[in-house]
Formats: C-alpha cells, structure tokens, sequence
C-alpha cells in the first residue's frame, strides 16, 4: 500500500513538473511581447519648451522648425516646441519672467553675453559634466569666452558671429576704387567712404559711404572700434568695465566723427534693422553688422559685394556676438537629459555647416568646416569663411552681471554722443560710473 502511494506522488509529480515547463517555456507569443511591451513603457514621452529668438533677417523660424521636426524623427520619444520670443531682450525679458514665475522653459537660445545675468538668477544648470571636454574643445576658442565661467560651462555655442563689413563691389567701380581691395585701416575707410557718399544736383545725398548701426547694439559696434584701439573694455569675470579708457575715447570719437564732422555716414539714429536693408537697397555702400545677415545679403542684394575683416586701427579687431543654447535649472532630470541629447544633435557637424549656410552665422566648431557641405560652400562663396577667419582677432563681448541695465546705461550715452547731446569724454566718464555704481555688489 505504501508503495503504491509513493508511485501515485511520484506520477503526480512529474505530471506537474511537466506542465510547469510547457507552461513557462519562451514563445513567440509569451516572453519576447512582454518584454519588449515592458520596455516601451518606461520610454517616457518629454516635451521640451524651447526658447528662440529672432534677431536677424531670413527664414530662422522655419530653419528651427525643422530642427525640431527632424530631431524628433530620431527621437520620437521627446518633443521640442519652439517659442519665438523676437528680438534677443524681449526673449530673455520672457525667460526671466517665466523664471521668476517658477515655469522656465526647459532651453532657450539667448545672447552669450545674458551668462551673468542668468547667473544671479541661479536659473541655468551647469554643463560642465554634462559633455566631455573633447566636445567643448571642437568649438572655436573666441566663442569659448562668453560660454564658461572659470573652468564652469554654462552654455553651448550655437548662432554665433563677428561683425565684418559688407561693401558694394559695384558702387567702388564706380567711385574709382579697387573692389578687391576694401579698406584696411581707418584712414582708408574714411577716404573710400568720402569717395562712396553721392549727392545729387541738390546736394541730397543718394548714396552714403558707410553706415553703423546705432541703436540696439552700438556698445557693440563701440566694443569693435575699442579692440581695434587696444583694449577690451570688460573683464573676464562681469565684475568690472573699463569704458573710460583713452582708448574707448579714440574709437567713440571715431564712430561719432563718421556723421557729424566727416559727413560720409547719416547723422543721428540708425536703426540695427534698417541698416542691411539701406545697404541691399543702395542707400549705403559699406555697412558694419553681423555675419548672421550673410545669407539674406546674398540673396537679396543685386548686385556684387565684398565681405571684409573691420578695418583696423593700432589691429584688426571684433567683439563675438551671438546666441548661446542654455538648459534650466528648475526642471526635471528627464528633461534635462532630453535637452543635452537636442543640442548635441544640432551641434553636429554637418548640422552646423548647414546652419551656416542657411544663416551666415559662423559655423561654430572646427569639424563643420570639414564637412564636404561647408568646404564646398566656401569654395563657391568664399565670404562664407571671412567671419571665421577674423576670429583670430576676436575677443569676448562685452558680459557683465546685471548686464542689462549696464549695456542701457552704456548704449543711451554712445547714442547721446552720436547724436551731439554730449563729448565722447562726458559720456564715457558717465558711463564708467554708473557701471561701477551698479557692480560694486558684485566686486566684494
């Protein structure tokens, strides 16, 4: 009897034993759906808010569009939603409030030079361990000033330039000037733009020798002439300025002289948009602005034009200017993750090169103009490389804390001297101590 029992358990036993493993055996239709199934789920949807500006002219919100679009074929998971803020201040007067509101955006482009800015807000999440140095080392070193801190990186190069100037080819034929050879120095640039300025029989004039802007960015414009005098007139760390110079004198006396004393440039306000527009149309025959109008330049103007390095003074010389891509601090890990993986995708060669040529803006990294697409394009069009190739002469733009009201404070006595409301030696004293009033905090 007792036999017989231990063979009924022993038969009951392998019956079970033998169901268990049919049942638990891989299948086509068991483990591999489930796992896979489980795997989808935790690939969780991100959707990044993505701050832009639009500071110059063509099809920038289309271009970013479709950035967003095809970065999202590769990453289907995560969304990026472009918020066109307009100009560069009122975007970063958006992102402060949205800051301050407890709802920043997950990235934003905003001025290199807003770092400080960003900074005391405490608003911006550092980068530093977030790439690896190779990648920050294939950017250009002139872009690298307004982008860390220290050894601290706070942001990632992206719509970046120098000013250079446009001159019309045709317009120094006709003047009885070599349009190989535009101005080197600031003595030629004031006899070529003397020779460019036409009037008619009424002594209205038709055509101006050379136009700067002077509103929205003339400490720039100023900043460029300063270089182009010796010195820079900010420090490394956007706790001092040094607008006082005798240098920064020279070069406003210079900038101011163009309109009121040499008469070769209008008198008064020129408004930062105007003048590409005054340049295409003939109004003007040589601009200084930013390489990002490259592009519309070539296809809008009808006629030839040059590209050239800013004239020298004591040396060739240009602030950096431009848009930097900036991850916030006050969102969640996910998308900040999202972010880095957005920017290392636009900061691809290829995507850069191509960014250049859409734009103008100075292809940021090294490797861009290795790429079969930009060497092409520059053999072609070989404007496309003198922004580049004036970085060797380029310095950080001016960035300070509370950099907003120091470059207003600094920008409305440029335009007071351009406009004959005050000496560049007034002005530049004024400026100095209003500047110094406002970065005493930060100077402890």
């Amino acid at each position: 009897m007792k036999k017989m029992l231990l063979s009924v358990l022993a038969a009951t036993f392998l019956v079970s034993a033998c169901g268990q493993t049919e049942s638990t055996k891989p299948t086509n239709e068991g483990t591999k759906p489930a796992a896979a199934q489980e795997k989808k789920e935790e690939v969780k949807p991100v959707e990044l808010e993505f701050y832009f500006p639009v500071a110059v002219g063509g099809p920038i919100t289309k271009l970013i569009d479709e950035l967003a679009s095809d970065f999202h074929k590769e990453h289907p998971e995560i969304t990026v939603k472009p918020v066109y803020g307009g100009s560069y201040q009122d975007t970063m007067t958006k992102v402060a409030t949205a800051v301050q509101g407890g709802n920043s955006p997950d990235l934003a482009v905003l001025l290199s030079t807003d770092l400080y800015s960003l900074l005391s807000m405490n608003a911006i999440e550092d980068l530093t361990p977030r790439f690896s140095k190779e990648y920050f080392n294939g950017f250009y070193e002139a872009f690298m000033g307004n982008t860390r801190s220290g050894d601290t990186v706070w942001s990632v190069p992206f719509q970046r330039s120098t000013i250079v100037m446009y001159y019309n080819k045709d317009a120094f034929k006709t003047a009885g000037l070599d349009p190989e050879k535009p101005p080197a120095n600031w003595t030629e640039l004031k006899e070529a733009a003397s020779k460019l300025t036409v009037k008619d029989g009424s002594g209205k004039v038709t055509q101006w020798g050379i136009e700067i802007p002077s509103t929205g960015y003339q400490y720039w414009m100023l900043q460029a002439l300063s270089l182009q005098s010796g010195t820079n007139i900010v420090s490394g760390d956007g706790k001092k300025v040094f607008f006082d110079k005798p240098e920064v004198q020279e070069a406003l006396q210079f900038y101011a002289d163009l309109g009121r004393k040499d008469k070769v440039m209008p008198e008064g306000v020129l408004e930062w948009a105007t003048v590409p527009s005054d340049f295409i149309s003939g109004k003007t025959a040589m601009m200084y602005h930013t390489t990002g109008n490259l592009t519309k330049v070539k296809n809008d103007a009808k006629f030839d034009f040059g590209v050239a390095f800013l004239p020298a003074n004591k040396k060739y010389g240009s602030p950096t200017g431009g848009g930097n891509l900036y991850v916030f601090k006050n969102i969640p890990e996910e998308n900040k993750k999202a972010a880095i993986k957005f920017i290392e995708f636009v900061t691809q060669p290829e995507r850069v090169a191509k960014w250049s040529i859409d734009t103008g803006y100075v292809g940021t990294t090294k490797a861009s103009y290795e790429t079969e697409l930009l060497k092409n394009y520059v053999k072609q069009f070989p404007h496309a490389a003198v922004a580049r190739d004036q970085l060797q002469y380029a310095d950080s733009e001016l960035s300070t804390y509370q950099n907003g009201q120091v470059t207003k404070l600094f920008n409305d006595n440029i335009q007071a001297v351009l406009l004959g409301k005050m000496s560049a030696k007034e002005a530049l004293e004024k400026s100095q101590q209003q500047a110094d009033a406002i970065l005493k905090n930060f100077q402890k």
